[in-house]
């Protein structure tokens, strides 16, 4: 068994191992969802963000466009926050098919002992499924490409979609480092700061009215017409 480790700074879960470590200066965060923000949108709404999933060698995956997946290249920048996952207490992947929006979707393939990791694996079925998916920052973005790999490793049972990533990402992402939080929040508060001087209430109306509606989008696409929000 390997030596338990505990990073003050970076570990999230207990009883990682030496593989497991998240080296963020190498941008390396072992089976993690990782988030960045995006530029002018996080600007506007803040918790608004580019995500993607990393594999076992902490390699990040990302959907960044039309039939694209990146491949240790974070779209958007360096990784501002994470969420560490440990895979044997909240993977629960097992044999047989999972069911997911009420169809079978991951099913059991032949092969089952083949030498890559059961981790990795789901992964690679994942992006190859994305590289045949058009991009579409409404219906079709990189929190489906996360949702959709996190349901095929079964994490904390399934049912993941976008709605529950973001705000588990909001809610229980970790920052890399305090730099990381001058980088994401800076520019908000700037932009805020000049918008209030230069159009008062009006400013933040508006800013609000786009959080509301783009929330309303996903909540909506997601949870009340399931079919307009792929995954």
């Amino acid at each position: 068994m390997g030596e338990t480790v505990i990073d003050s700074e970076h570990g999230m879960t207990i009883g990682l191992s030496d593989p497991m470590k998240i080296d963020p200066r190498r941008d390396r965060f072992p089976c993690c969802i990782v988030w960045t923000p995006l530029p002018l949108i996080s600007w506007l709404v803040p918790f608004i963000g580019h995500v993607g999933i990393c594999r076992e060698d902490g390699v990040i995956l990302d959907f960044a466009g039309p039939n694209f997946v990146c491949v240790d290249n974070f779209a958007f920048g360096a990784v501002a926050r994470y969420i560490q996952i440990n895979k044997r207490k909240e993977s629960s992947r097992s044999s047989g098919s999972r069911m997911f929006n009420g169809e079978s979707r991951y099913e059991q393939e032949e092969g089952s002992h083949e030498k890559e990791p059961m981790w990795d694996d789901a992964l690679r079925k994942g992006t190859q499924e994305y590289q045949h998916h058009s991009y579409n920052i409404f219906t079709c973005n990189c929190h489906s490409f996360v949702a959709n790999n996190l349901n095929r490793l079964a994490v904390k049972s399934g049912g993941w979609n976008v709605v529950n990533l973001a705000a588990l990402v909001f809610f229980k992402g970790r920052w890399v480092s305090k730099a990381a939080i001058v980088k994401s929040l800076l520019p908000p508060v700037i932009v805020y700061t000049i918008g209030i001087l230069l159009g008062g209430w009006t400013f933040i109306a508006s800013c609000s009215i786009l959080a509301v509606l783009l929330t309303a989008w996903f909540i909506m696409g997601t949870y009340c017409f399931k079919k307009l929000i792929q995954l």
